[in-house]
Formats: C-alpha cells, structure tokens, sequence
C-alpha cells in the first residue's frame, strides 16, 4: 500500500464512520490509564467498557464491538480476565488489539505476550523495544528468536517479519510512526512532543484504533486513520496547552470537536 491508497477522503469519511456508528470498546488496561482512556474514547465517538472482573468480562465482550488488551499492570485479576476475553473474540471474531507494553522488563509479561500474539489480533501496538523483546535480540536473549539474523531488531524489516508470524498489523510507535501487516507498510508523520509527558497517551491511542477496527476491517487502513486522529489532535492540544496539565484537556477537547475533514487535510501518510 502506498500513502495515495489512504487519501484525505479516506482518512475523514472513516472517522465520520466512527462517529455515526459509535462502536463500544472493552478496554482492559492498566489501572493508571482507566479514566484517561474512557475520556479519550467518549470524545472521539466512542463507548468504552472498562470491568476487569473475569466473571463479567465474557459478557462485555460479547456485547462490545471491539476489544482492547493492555498488559500495562499485568496483576492475577487482569490475567484471568484476559484470557476470558480472547475466548470470546475467538468464539465471535470481534477484533481486538494487543498492546505489550513493558514487556522487554518482565519474563512473565513476555510469555504471555508471546502466547496472545499468536491468538490473531487484528492489530499490535508497541514500540522498538516491545517489538525487539517479542522477537527476541540483542534487548532479550531468547532462544525462540522468530527474528531473521540479517534483520535489526525494532527495525521496518522486523515489524513487517512480526506481522508475518503473528498474522497481524503491527503498529511500531516511535517519532515516526510505522504501520504494516508485512505486505504493505506506511508511515505516519505528526503529534506533539508533550504527549510523552502524559500518562496513557498510548494506552488511550491504542483503545481508539480498537474502536476504528470495528468500523474499519482493513487494520492497516484503521490504523494509518486512529495514528493520524490522534496526532491532528495533538497538535492542536499543542498549540492551546501551556504543559502536560493542560494538554490532557486540550487533547480530549479537540478529538470532540475535530471535524473529520480537518483531520484528513492534516494526515501525513507515506
């Protein structure tokens, strides 16, 4: 796929398709990130669930559109909810995103990782030493490297050879953005710099491209469209904040009232 595959047009007719159909999204996510992430999916035309009870989440699941699996605070409660919810998008075909975070910090956390790779997420969203971890490499010495041995681990090449493996998109985070399902790649330009001072910009990002998933079943399009979403609002909680305490406000203000032909002027896809 190439940036003209994803034009304006497209970029602002799927978020209007966000708006009108208004998916639902289970988020299970860290427990810092909870209110930030309902916020962050109200504003943009969501509706969020957030139970991480085991004995509830099946049927949440199951009444959602969408799922999000976060392992920010990976406790016992999380990992049996978790496991409860992939029963239920293997059961229905709900698509659902990974989000591995700190995974290259914790041997349990990468196991696990590992296993729901490979469960068919439609999306996988990390950044260079998530993805090296999962791969293994020089930033963890495993002996199941699924890493070809001329490949840099984090690098494009290996994103595209983890999408392979996993039959997924894999959405590599960074200063540019890098999105691909192993055939076809793109990059994504833009945000603001304040949005690494903000806790669970990510966790929230990767709760909206669940939501995006569930009205638009070509992950990478969803992707190439949630990444420009977010970095058009960005910029303009940017330009109206004086700090990280008044950009999270910001933020949240301008994925309400961004229209969807705005965000698809300012896409930067190539």
């Amino acid at each position: 796929m190439t940036a003209h595959a994803i034009t304006a047009d497209t970029v602002a007719a799927t978020v209007a398709r966000l708006r009108e159909r208004r998916p639902r999204v289970h988020c299970i996510t860290n427990s810092a990130a909870v209110n930030f992430t309902a916020n962050v999916l109200l504003s943009a035309g969501c509706f969020p669930s957030m139970t991480v009870n085991p004995e509830e989440v099946p049927d949440f699941v199951a009444g959602a559109d969408a799922l999000l699996v976060n392992l920010g605070t990976l406790d016992p409660l999380r990992q049996d909810a978790i496991g409860a919810a992939i029963e239920v998008t293997a059961e229905t075909g709900r698509p659902w995103v990974l989000d591995p975070v700190f995974v290259e910090r914790s041997r349990m956390r990468l196991a696990l990782a590992k296993r729901l790779a490979m469960a068919e997420p439609a999306a996988i969203r990390l950044n260079r030493a998530e993805l090296a971890a999962l791969m293994g490499g020089e930033e963890n010495d495993d002996p199941e490297n699924i890493r070809p041995d001329h490949v840099a681990p984090g690098s494009d090449e290996s994103a595209a050879a983890y999408a392979l493996a996993t039959l997924s998109t894999v959405v590599r985070t960074g200063d540019v953005d890098f999105i691909t399902d192993g055939v076809r790649s793109l990059n994504i330009e833009g945000g603001h710099p304040t949005m690494a001072l903000v806790t669970a910009m990510g966790c929230a990002g990767t709760a909206l491209l669940a939501g995006f998933l569930a009205v638009e079943p070509d992950a990478v399009v969803a992707s190439a469209v949630c990444l420009a979403f977010v970095a058009a609002a960005a910029e303009q909680a940017g330009m109206r904040s004086y700090g990280p305490g008044t950009f999270s406000p910001a933020f949240i203000d301008a994925l309400y009232w961004l229209r969807p032909e705005e965000i698809g002027a300012s896409a930067r896809i190539s």
